[in-house]
Formats: structure tokens, sequence, C-alpha cells
């Protein structure tokens, strides 16, 4: 099951107490105050890993508290600080503040990590408050509270290459042709409910990472069909391939059909529409006489865009889309994190 968003709460552990406490022994002149401190309690941090892809570890565990601090004790011993705590999130996530909004945190590579909630400070002992001129004090200090907050994290997949297109256009095929990966296919819409990973490998040393995201049709941006959910993960990859349904049964318009998904991505985000994007004309073997085919030609043609051609079925095409895609990506250097923080969010610092 994907699971691409979540809320947690995250508490820091809270310090131990100071001890009030005075040594009393058998020959020792002048014990005086002798209360330990308290311990410091545990932080709950937010650690990127590459071995996760979903939040769905989130759907059954959403509480995450550190330990407590220990009590501080009599002879000047200090009270053991708490264990920290670290929860793994897969790379790609984003943290938000579930109250205020705010975006904490950006998790672009494996091994970040991020102080979600801190612990209280331990307590002073007694000890800490003898002055020459109080010399038997008897107050001590309660550890401080830690940090308590709701969070909200949600997944954006990080890809080389994503997939988009109308329901049913070949996605799912295409990259179960071209990876390893196996998401589910099948002759109806929406088949595609969770996007889908696979690596694309041309030999030992070159290979990309592909998603598959689930269809779109008109009015995506404003939620209908599966909406906005999943638009969300284009925004991390560095090229499109652009799938339309060559098949002569579709009863489709391919020209209408590629301004249409382009007018979805441009209403969700210029950024997105902004990104490089090749044209794959999908199912040509289905084509009939391909007058489909030959008006997508003539469309492309009369505005310079290059024209993929290609069946998953007799893999026609598919070994040219592979090269053509690598050579593209070649050209597109990959965003340091603090450039494809300030282009996904132009308005923040």
């Amino acid at each position: 099951m994907f699971i691409d968003e979540a809320k947690i709460h995250v508490a820091g552990g809270g310090g131990g107490n100071g001890c009030v406490a005075f040594r009393r022994e058998k020959y020792v002149p002048r014990g005086g105050p002798s209360g330990g401190d308290g311990g410091r309690g545990g932080d709950v941090t937010l650690e990127s890993s590459e071995h996760l892809n979903t939040l769905l570890k989130f759907q059954y565990v959403r509480e995450f508290r550190a330990d407590r601090g220990r009590h501080g004790e009599g002879s000047n011993r200090h009270g053991r600080d708490g264990e920290d705590l670290v929860v793994t999130v897969p790379v790609g996530t984003v943290v938000y503040d579930a109250v205020a909004g705010e975006k904490l945190c950006d998790f672009e590579a494996a091994g970040q990590r991020f102080l979600a909630a801190q612990g209280g400070r331990g307590g002073r002992g007694n000890a800490r408050f003898a002055t020459s001129s109080h010399q038997a004090p008897r107050k001590a200090e309660p550890g401080a509270a830690g940090v308590e907050r709701d969070l909200k994290l949600e997944l954006k997949l990080l890809a080389d290459v994503g997939l988009v297109g109308f329901p049913n256009v070949g996605k799912s095929t295409l990259i179960s042709r071209l990876s390893a990966a196996r998401p589910r296919i099948a002759d109806y819409p929406f088949t595609t409910l969770e996007p889908c990973l696979g690596v694309v490998g041309l030999d030992r040393e070159r290979s990309f990472v592909m998603a598959d995201i689930p269809g779109l049709i008109a009015g995506a941006h404003l939620g209908r069909g599966l909406g906005t959910r999943f638009l969300k993960h284009v925004e991390r990859t560095r090229l499109l391939l652009h799938l339309i349904d060559m098949a002569e049964h579709s009863g489709r318009d391919p020209v209408d059909d590629y301004q249409i998904i382009l007018n979805e991505l441009a209403s969700f985000s210029p950024l997105v529409a902004s990104k490089p994007m090749l044209l794959v004309a999908s199912r040509i073997d289905a084509a009939g006489e391909g007058d489909q085919l030959v008006a997508l030609r003539e469309f492309c043609r009369g505005r310079g865009l290059p024209l993929y051609e290609i069946s998953c079925v007799t893999g026609e095409g598919l070994e040219e889309l592979t090269r053509a895609t690598w050579a593209r990506l070649e050209q597109i250097p990959r965003p340091s994190p603090r450039e494809a923080a300030a282009l996904l969010h132009p308005s923040e610092p």
C-alpha cells in the first residue's frame, strides 16, 4: 500500500528533577549540600532513509515520545540523560507544522536529520545553589518539559522521469516493460491508484528512476479524478514522458489530449508545466489505419516537437525511447537541495 501523507505527534522527553540532599558521613566535616542535577530529556529526530518508500508505518503508530531524564540523587549523582528517539522517513518526505502550516524540513537525500522535538533540560540540584553566604540551600529545580508538536508528513517521490497522460494510455505497461516494476495492469481507467517506481537500466553504468503517475483527466488540478493527490509527485521529476493513446478503438483526439494534459499541468504549477517533456505515441500496434497517428505527426512536425512511437506489445520503439530519455536527462542538471526548494517554494526565504 502506498501512503504519501501522515500526521504524527512528537514529544521530547522531560528533564529529570534536581535533588535536595546533604552529605552526612562520619569523619567527613562540612559535608554540605550534595543534590545532583536531573538528566536531560531525549530528543526526537527524523532521519531520511533510502530503504523506505511510503509513510505506511505512520498509519499504525502516530505518537513518538523520547525517553525522559532521570532525577538527580544525593552524593552529587546526576541523573542519566534520556535516550534520543530516531524516527526514519523516506527520502522525499516534506515535514510541516500541522498547526501553523510552516514547512520545517525537506528530506532530499538519505541520511539527512531534523530535530523534530527537543528534550527538556534537567533541573539543578541544591549543590548548585550553595554560596559563601548560603551554604545549606534547600531548593532544587524541577526538570523542564520536552517540546511537543504535531507534524504533517508529505511524501513526494524522487524520480528522474515521470509518466503522465490520460488513464489507460499504457503508462503502467511501459514501466513494466522497461524496469522490474510490476504495477497493476487492466483494461479500464484508473487501474493505477498509487505511484509506482521502477529503475530503468541501459547498462551497468547508466540507469534512471521512472515513476508511473496515476492518470490525469480534465479538471484534475481542481480535484477531479484522482485530482491533485498525485500531481505533486511530478514536481520532483526532471523529465516528463507524455503518453498519448494511438489505439483506434479509443475514439480520442490525440491533439486534444495533448493540450488538455498540458493545461492541467500548467493549472497545477507553472514549474511543472515548464519541465522538459518528450511526447510519446503509445499503442501504435493498435492504431489501425493510423489516421490519429498521422494527425499527431503533423501536429508535432508543425511545432518542431520530436515524437517517439512505441508499442509495448511488440517492443517497437522502446530502445529508441530509452536512449532518447537518457540523452535528454544528461542535458538536465540535477538541482541542489537549496535550488530545488527555491524552485518549489519561491515565496519562502
